[in-house]
């Protein structure tokens, strides 16, 4: 059975909850399974803390058990992109570990997070003796190209309702929410620093959502009422 804790009005995983209900992990083998288990720890991290920086080398794979954690690129400037969010549930980093590289982005917790945490090693293991592992590899960072791709579109083409909106679709879309629950433990702050917008942009873009049935707000987070309107408003 997945372990799931109520935090507040959120839902949070154990390692193993997280475990269970990944695709990659159930397709393993016993023994992989038992390995993969033996190797994964668990960080957390207080809001505003980074799980890593630009320039950084990266020696974890990791599964998001709490919280939201953040990608993002600060230039010279001080001025920020934000490229998405990782919500429960979602894998990410295997882009930084398969290329052996320094990281291209920052890593900041939202809130209060917590993180699975798979070794550099074990996830290399993996990709050498589990070919299901590398299938699942493939599709994710195909998709992770895709969004990634159409982030720098976005940022460049969209006015500020349309960014508020992709920020919405990408909480939404299985690469940061495998669950596809339409119901976000979002707040209206947390969303607008994933749009890169201000609160206040935010606030308004919120409301013509609400007022056109795109979205409703309850205590403690963001319902998608209407995804393939926010999607296409998204484009």
């Amino acid at each position: 059975m997945v372990r799931q804790i109520k935090v507040g009005t959120t839902v949070a995983l154990s390692v193993d909850g997280l475990l269970a209900q990944s695709p990659w992990f159930v397709a393993l083998d016993e023994a992989a399974r038992s390995r993969v288990r033996a190797d994964t720890s668990e960080r957390a991290l207080a809001a505003g803390q980074s799980l890593g920086h630009h320039g950084e080398r990266q020696h974890m794979w990791f599964g998001v058990l709490e919280g939201i954690i953040k990608w993002s690129i600060t230039a010279r400037d001080g001025q920020t992109v934000t490229l998405g969010g990782q919500s429960v549930g979602s894998w990410f980093g295997e882009g930084t570990l398969i290329r052996n590289a320094p990281r291209e982005s920052d890593l900041i917790a939202l809130r209060d997070s917590r993180v699975a945490q798979i070794p550099r090693a074990t996830f290399n293991w993996l990709r050498e003796h589990q070919p299901s592992f590398n299938e699942f590899l493939l599709l994710q960072v195909n998709e992770r190209l895709h969004w990634f791709m159409a982030a720098v579109a976005a940022h460049g083409l969209l006015d500020t309702d349309s960014l508020v909106a992709r920020a919405l679709v990408g909480m939404v879309h299985p690469l940061s929410n495998p669950s596809g629950a339409g119901r976000l433990p979002l707040s209206q702050e947390e969303l607008a620093n994933l749009a890169a917008v201000s609160r206040q942009t935010c606030n308004k873009a919120m409301t013509r959502f609400k007022n056109a049935g795109l979205v409703r707000t309850e205590y403690g987070g963001i319902v998608v009422v209407d995804l393939p309107g926010l999607t296409a408003l998204a484009r």
